[in-house]
């Protein structure tokens, strides 16, 4: 019995911290509530506004407008992503590391990082564009808001219905019930929607990119055939012919200065 008994007095003295720590914790968290029921109280006593000062006098911003504003903050890089020649430059680039074979070389971070500049390089004569039509004279007081939206518009619509094609525009065209276009007018195709601009161009944009990474991939297939055929020639059947065409493949493609040239070539094809 007297073993049992230790450890019965064990035991209590184990709990007995455990439940004055418990009773702690449930007397500082019915404080805390109570303390955020009173201020919550106070808080929803009065309507949410938020005052911004817009240059023109100021005004207030309701809570749904506010959410609206966010919302918009949220999509607005990708939205300005899908406008640019950045899906066509990582698409290629995505489609060159598989060619060659490398899983995660270069990194994603990198290959973002080279389209968002190739980007910018392309971009930049419309990015100057809007700038100078839009942008400054709004800033200056010399336009509305509106007019602003407006011209900031043109030089994008011309960037993508340069490197849009007529037969994908016919498509969101004939899907919004408006009438297709025969032959290329500028003034017509400048006056239609950025609803039906941009699908057309992210998919053209989508075709061309599908095309490069397609003639990318054949030298590289030529050179996993020439080796796969080798190593069955000498009878090594049960060698991965990938490791073996990888380092030729590196080879080939920095003795050509492949970088260079696929850059090169990406860039020009916006001109």
């Amino acid at each position: 019995m007297e073993p049992q008994a230790l450890a019965m007095r064990v035991k209590t003295v184990e709990v007995s911290p455990f439940r004055k720590k418990w009773f702690k914790w449930l007397v500082l968290g019915a404080v805390l509530l109570l303390l955020s029921a009173i201020l919550s109280e106070r808080a929803f006593a009065a309507p949410v506004t938020f005052s911004i000062d817009t240059g023109d006098g100021g005004g207030d911003f309701d809570s749904l407008k506010l959410l609206f504003t966010f919302a918009l903050i949220a999509v607005a890089p990708s939205l300005l992503l899908m406008v640019t020649s950045f899906t066509r430059i990582v698409i290629v680039f995505s489609f060159l590391r598989n060619a060659l074979g490398l899983q995660q070389t270069p990194p994603n971070q990198i290959i973002i990082g080279i389209s968002l500049f190739l980007s910018f390089f392309i971009m930049h004569p419309v990015l100057t564009e809007m700038n100078q039509t839009a942008l400054q004279p709004y800033s200056a007081g010399e336009i509305t808001q509106q007019e602003c939206i407006e011209k900031v518009q043109i030089p994008l619509k011309e960037f993508m219905l340069k490197q849009t094609k007529t037969q994908d525009l016919n498509l969101f065209l004939s899907l919004s019930d408006n009438d297709q276009i025969s032959e290329v007018n500028t003034e017509q195709l400048k006056n239609l929607g950025l609803e039906v601009i941009v699908p057309s161009f992210i998919t053209s944009e989508l075709k061309r990119a599908f095309t490069i990474g397609f003639l990318l991939f054949l030298p590289f297939l030529v050179i996993d055939m020439i080796v796969a055929s080798t190593l069955m020639s000498m009878g090594m059947v049960m060698l991965p012919p990938s490791m073996i065409s990888l380092p030729f493949k590196l080879m080939l493609f920095v003795v050509v200065n492949g970088w260079s040239l696929v850059m090169e070539m990406l860039i020009k094809s916006f001109y």
